[in-house]
Formats: C-alpha cells, sequence, structure tokens
C-alpha cells in the first residue's frame, strides 16, 4: 500500500513538472503547434509514432479488417479500419487482380461504414484525410462522396447519436467543409457545385457575403460551367435584396442592374448539358433557366426604375435648395438640375421618373 501511494506521488510530481516545463518553454509549445500540422497524429503517449507502418502488420490489420466486414462484424472491422488514422501506410497489395492502396482503402471504408451509420462529420474527416495524404487514391471517388456527405450535414436531418442524442448542426462548419472541397478538388469537376452549394447555405444563414464571395468565385473561376448561369443571376438577386430605395446610396443598384444585364447577355440560350448531368436535371435546369430570364428581365427594369426616381430626386433637390451651395449659381442656372433630369429619362425612358423628369425639363426650358 505505501509502495503503491509513494509511486502515484511520484507520477503526479512527475505530471506537474512536465506541464510547467511545457509552459515555460518556447521550445514545447512550438512542438504543440506543429503536431497540428502533421496530417497524422501518430501513435504513442509520451513520444508520438509517425512513421508509415510496417507493412506485414498493416497488410494484416486491413484482411482482418475485410473478413469481419465479409461476416458483419462492422464495429470490430472499424475498429481495425480506423487504425489507419493514426499513422500513414503506402502499402500496395493485389486482391482479385486489383492493385488495392491499403491505407486510403481501409480510410474509404471506414468512412463508409461512418456514413452508414450516421456519423457524417466523422466520415467526411476520414475522406478529406484521403484527399490530403493520398494524391495516388481516386480521387473522383473520394470527392463524390465528400460532396454527398457534406449536402447532407448541411441540408438533411442529422441522425441521433446512438439513436439519442441529437447531432446539433453548425452552419460554420457546413460552410468550411465546402470551403474544404473547393480547396481539395483538381478541377472544374467538383468545385463548382460545391461553392454553389456553399452559397445557398450561407443564404440559409443570411450570411450573404459569404454568398457573394462563393458566387463570385463561381463565376470568375469557372466561367464555362453550367451553374454559372445560376451563379450571375443569385448575384443580382443579393445585391436587388441590399437596396434600400431611390433615397439611398445607389450602388448596389448598379451591382444588381450590371449583374441582371450580364446575365441578359451572355445567357441568351441556356447552357449546354454538363457531363455530370442526368437528362432530367439538363431539362429541370432548361425550365428554371428560362423563369430566371422572366424574372432577370423585370428585374433589370425595376433596377432602372429605381436608379432614375433617385436621379430625379437628386434634380429636384438641386433645382429647389441649388442656390445654397452650388458655387457660381447664378450663372449655372437651371444647368444641374436639368443634367439630372435628362439622366433620369436616359436611365430608363418608359417609367414614371422619367415622365415626370420630362416635364420638369420643358418646365425650366420655358422659363
Amino acid at each position: 500500500m505505501k509502495f503503491y501511494t509513494t509511486r502515484t506521488s511520484l507520477l503526479f510530481i512527475f505530471s506537474i513538472v512536465m506541464t510547467l516545463s511545457a509552459l515555460g518553454n518556447p521550445r514545447s509549445n512550438r512542438s504543440t503547434d506543429e503536431e497540428k500540422k502533421h496530417l497524422f497524429p501518430g501513435t504513442g503517449f509520451l513520444f508520438k509514432n509517425r512513421s508509415p507502418y510496417e507493412n506485414d502488420e498493416a497488410k494484416q490489420w486491413f484482411l482482418d479488417a475485410l473478413e469481419l466486414q465479409k461476416t458483419d462484424e462492422i464495429s470490430d472491422a472499424l475498429k481495425q479500419f480506423e487504425r489507419f488514422t493514426k499513422r500513414r501506410c503506402d502499402l500496395v497489395i493485389k486482391l482479385e487482380d486489383v492493385q488495392v492502396l491499403v491505407g486510403p482503402e481501409a480510410l474509404y471504408q471506414a468512412a463508409m461504414i461512418r456514413e452508414k451509420q450516421g456519423d457524417w462529420k466523422k466520415a467526411f474527416d476520414h475522406l478529406q484525410l484521403i484527399a490530403r495524404a493520398y494524391v495516388r487514391y481516386d480521387f473522383e471517388r473520394v470527392a463524390n462522396s465528400l460532396m454527398r456527405i457534406a449536402e447532407l450535414l448541411a441540408t438533411a436531418e442529422l441522425p441521433k447519436k446512438w439513436g439519442v442524442i441529437p447531432r446539433l448542426r453548425s452552419g460554420s462548419d457546413d460552410r468550411e467543409r465546402l470551403n474544404q472541397i473547393v480547396e481539395l478538388s483538381r478541377g472544374p469537376q467538383f468545385a463548382p457545385r460545391a461553392l454553389m452549394v456553399l452559397a445557398e447555405i450561407s443564404l440559409q444563414d443570411d450570411k450573404d457575403e459569404e454568398a457573394v464571395n462563393a458566387l463570385e468565385r463561381l463565376v470568375n473561376y469557372y466561367p464555362d460551367h453550367y451553374l454559372s448561369e445560376k451563379a450571375y443571376f443569385k448575384l443580382g438577386e443579393i445585391y436587388k435584396g441590399f437596396v434600400s430605395g431611390p433615397s439611398y446610396d445607389q450602388g448596389s443598384t448598379l451591382n444588381a442592374l450590371n449583374y441582371f444585364e450580364d446575365y441578359l447577355i451572355l445567357y441568351d440560350q441556356p447552357p449546354r448539358r454538363g457531363p455530370d448531368e442526368t437528362i432530367s436535371n439538363y431539362q429541370q435546369r432548361i425550365k428554371e433557366s428560362a423563369e430566371r430570364k422572366k424574372v432577370a428581365q423585370t428585374n433589370k427594369n425595376k433596377m432602372r426604375a429605381s436608379l432614375a426616381q433617385s436621379k430625379l430626386e437628386i434634380g429636384r433637390y438641386v433645382e429647389n435648395y441649388g442656390k445654397y451651395f452650388l458655387t457660381h449659381w447664378e450663372k449655372l442656372g437651371n444647368k444641374p438640375a436639368l443634367q439630372f433630369y435628362n439622366q433620369a429619362i436616359t436611365t430608363a425612358p418608359e417609367s414614371d421618373a422619367a415622365r415626370e423628369a420630362e416635364m420638369r425639363v420643358a418646365e425650366l426650358r420655358n422659363d
């Protein structure tokens, strides 16, 4: 009993000394920061071993996991597969005449099990590790799974943990996951879709600036992708939502107008069917595109009318109060007011503001 107490006390004192040493030693803090940069956390308690697994033991674990999976012992199979989240494995073996990369394949199987169990966050983490650590593995297979799980996490009802405990959704985590897919994607096959989902989630979370950022990246980096058509329209809609009326700053009105005008010019015809689109999805997009075109034309006219009304109001103000603040007012006469009234007419000739501006121009010229 005395020996046990003494040993416990020594361990306790040792842990305090190690903790204080770490706090006072900048190198120790630096090593902690360096640990965070490692893709694989390593094995071991005091000293982390991050060397790749030995081929023999890795092969045995992998084969055991496959056998357990076949006999429906899923929990035990998952434990074996998830050994490969700790350390790297570059072993390649042949199974049924197919070359298999053991490390990433084990992680992929673990991700699929986690997905079926409803632990989508852990599944996403496993897939992301494959994409970052194993460039030789089938990226398309991983990216498709990443997008599927990211969309589930962002839009579907989260399964309860152990069937009892509710899982809470985090909008910021959802957006971060989609940003990670964009960063990991190699080419236009997955990034545009991730950016569009990111924008839609950001709008749901009232994060308009993040949505604008995602949509602008989509139209600037992937202008030939069919989702750019929808992105242009959404950008116009977002800026239209920022418009406060003709009496306020017209920066958002101009942005919305520019996007709606560009949309109508660039997408007079909807983009062709994408290689990843099914026929039914393509046909549905054509219908939605026709509706967007009608709305864009209406919104373009509204934005022009708002700008014209703004010019009219400025013209009225200059006409009535310009003599109090304009230099050389007597010499200028009605020219400043006429300038704004004419801008109202040319901006939206068919608007009510243009008709009123025409009346003011006629009266001022007759004075």
